[in-house]
């Protein structure tokens, strides 16, 4: 970083071209007068005169150099460490079919639950900008989309790769909140969060959702449940034996109860999202409820520059007044 430490100097700059106007209109000061200026033609069309009709020039760049030295020009290094704040968060997405239902806006157009819910976690990680945060999907088994890291760029990435039907369909919502919980279990955290939504009810996996809960209250995890989509039936495309898509209203199911139990078990609360907006309101009050400051040192070293400005100012001023006592000097 570039900076002034006293830039009120450079105002002086302002002057120079009233400097350039006045000369140019006083025009260049005579070495010898002649009645007659032919007798002085021949040895003004000569290059060594001509060049030295710029040899006044010197000063004012001179000037101006020593002006921005003045201002004391300063190269800043500068350092900032930003420690983690202490809270390890798992966001366990729900990717079963269920999730193709198209009861959701998104910029006011209708838009399946996997797409608005990617969208509105995607501004819930951009607001944790110090927080380890991992990602699971699950459908009818779990995988690890991003382990617990704080380049949320490569996890910004991971998340946009997120499809529905990646996986074995059904929803085990037992496992994920396993799976997240051993990822966390061994973590220095202070705060360690699961982040669970789902918008149907348990009915695949080897970890009932009760016994994931009591793992994650054994290690301090507290888990956060969303249940998402509208009550009752919503439009779901499917395809038939042409391969033409098409909606139906399919009904639509979630355990609120199990996900509500799951919340209490841990600490945590549970949400119910029924549209964009509510599941936007959701994650930013999870956002304000598991919020620490992060400790941040900033180291700064300023480097002075005024003697880049400073030497070749004097260097300009000196061949400049040398040139005009030497080769460029006029006639007494």
């Amino acid at each position: 970083m570039l900076r002034f430490l006293q830039p009120e100097w450079l105002w002086l700059l302002t002057l120079l071209p009233l400097v350039l106007v006045w000369r140019g209109r006083r025009g260049t000061v005579a070495a010898v007068e002649y009645s007659n200026v032919s007798l002085a033609r021949r040895v003004a069309r000569a290059t060594r005169s001509r060049a030295g009709r710029w040899v006044w020039l010197a000063p004012v760049l001179a000037c101006a150099l020593l002006v921005v030295a003045l201002a004391r020009p300063q190269y800043g290094h500068g350092r900032t460490d930003v420690q983690s704040s202490g809270i390890d968060i798992m966001l366990a997405l729900d990717v079963s079919g269920s999730m193709q239902a198209l009861d959701f806006k998104l910029e006011g157009q209708p838009a399946n639950r996997i797409e608005v819910v990617k969208s509105v976690v995607a501004k819930f990680i951009e607001g944790r900008p110090n927080d380890r945060i991992g990602l699971v999907a699950f459908a009818g088994l779990p995988y690890l989309v991003s382990p617990l890291t704080l380049d949320h760029d490569w996890l910004q990435q991971n998340l946009g790769r997120v499809q529905v039907a990646g996986v074995e369909d059904g929803t085990a919502i037992g496992s994920a909140i396993a799976t997240c919980v051993n990822r966390l279990r061994g973590t220095p955290a202070k705060s360690k969060v699961v982040v669970l939504l789902t918008d149907g009810m348990n009915n695949s996996g080897k970890i009932s959702p009760a016994a994931a809960a009591e793992a994650a209250k054994t290690f301090g995890v507290k888990i956060y449940t969303i249940a998402a989509g509208v009550r009752g039936e919503a439009p779901v495309p499917v395809k038939d034996e042409m391969g033409n898509t098409r909606l139906v209203m399919a009904r639509v199911d979630v355990d609120e109860a199990t996900l509500q139990q799951i919340a209490a078990d841990t600490g945590g609360k549970s949400y119910r999202a029924t549209d964009t907006d509510s599941l936007k309101q959701i994650y930013g009050e999870i956002n304000q409820l598991e919020k620490t400051k992060a400790t941040a040192r900033k180291f700064e070293h300023y480097q002075e520059l005024f003697a880049w400005c400073l030497i070749p100012a004097l260097g300009v001023l000196g061949l400049g007044v040398g040139l005009e006592h030497t080769r460029y000097r006029r006639l007494p």
